[in-house]
C-alpha cells in the first residue's frame, strides 16, 4: 500500500530512542525526509540517522525553550523547503512521578509546574509554528504521542496525565480550525506500556501487569505503535481527524 509519503518532509520530536525511533524508521521507510530532534541524547540519535541514510537531518531541539520551535521549524524548512508531517513524540518526564503512597500535593510546586509546562507547551508551542505552513500548502498531519495514563490514570502521574489530557482537547477543537484550510489532519495515539530497545527492564518488571490487562496477552513493541502513527501521518489517511486513537493491544 502506497502511503504516499514520498518526497514529503515529517518531523519526528524526542527520535533518538524508545518508540521516536521506530517512528523516524517507519516514516523513512515510505521515502519520506525526515527531520529527528533530540535534546540531550546525540549519539543515539546520530545512530537512528546513520539508520536513514543521507534522508535524515537531525536537530538539537529543546522543548521547554521558548524560541526552538522557530528555530527548528527555520532550520527544516532551509533544508527541503516544506513540512508536511509533525509527529510530537518529545517527553519530559520530570521529577513529579513517584510511588503510588507518594501524595500529589507533596510534589514541589516547581517540578508540577515544570512537567505541565513542558509536556503541554511544548506540543503546542511546535504545532503553532507548524501550522502557518500548513495551511499555506493546505496539507498537513499531526500526530500528538499521547499515553494511556491521561484516561486509565494512575498514582504519582498526576501532572504528566494532566499535561497529556489537556493535548487532547486541544488537538480535537484544532482539527476544527486547521480543516477549514486544506486537507490538514490532526489526532492523538495513545501508548501503553510499550516495549521498547531502551525501557527493557520497566517492561519485564510491570509488563506482566498490563499484559494481563489486554486481550493480546502482551505488551505491543515500539514498532507496533508506529505504524498506526505513519498512517495517520501519511497521504492514505483521508478522514481520520480529531481523534484520540488507543493503541495498547486492546488494555
Amino acid at each position: 500500500m502506497d502511503l504516499g509519503l514520498t518526497g514529503r518532509t515529517v518531523i519526528v520530536t524526542g527520535a533518538s530512542g524508545g518508540i521516536g525511533r521506530r517512528l523516524a524508521l517507519g516514516f523513512a521507510a515510505e521515502h519520506a525526509d525526515v527531520v529527528l530532534t533530540y535534546r540531550t541524547n546525540r549519539s543515539d540519535a546520530e545512530r537512528v540517522a546513520k539508520e536513514i541514510g543521507d534522508r535524515a537531518l537531525l536537530i538539537p531541539y529543546a522543548m521547554e525553550d521558548p524560541g526552538a520551535a522557530g528555530e527548528l521549524v527555520e532550520a527544516v524548512l532551509g533544508w527541503t523547503g516544506r513540512i508536511d508531517v509533525l509527529v510530537n513524540n518529545a517527553v519530559h518526564w520530570g521529577s513529579t512521578g513517584g510511588p503510588a503512597d507518594r501524595p500529589f500535593e507533596d510534589v514541589a510546586e516547581a517540578d508540577w509546574i515544570d512537567t505541565l509546562r513542558h509536556n503541554l507547551e511544548g506540543g503546542l508551542r511546535l504545532t503553532r509554528a507548524v501550522a502557518p505552513v500548513l495551511r499555506e500548502r493546505r496539507w498537513g498531519r499531526l500526530v500528538h504521542i499521547s499515553s494511556n495514563i491521561a484516561v486509565d490514570g494512575m498514582a504519582g502521574a498526576e501532572y504528566y496525565a494532566a499535561a497529556k489530557a489537556a493535548l487532547h482537547g486541544f488537538s480535537r477543537s484544532a482539527a476544527f480550525s486547521l480543516g477549514r484550510d486544506g486537507d490538514i489532519l490532526t489526532n492523538v495515539v495513545m501508548p501503553g506500556l510499550t516495549r521498547t530497545d531502551t525501557n527493557t527492564a520497566l517492561a519485564d518488571e510491570y509488563g506482566h501487569h498490563y499484559s494481563a490487562l489486554a486481550p493480546l496477552g502482551r505488551l505491543l513493541d515500539a514498532a507496533e505503535v508506529a505504524a498506526p502513527v505513519v498512517y495517520l501521518g501519511s497521504a492514505a489517511n483521508t478522514g481520520i481527524t480529531g481523534q484520540v486513537i488507543s493503541v495498547t493491544g486492546g488494555a
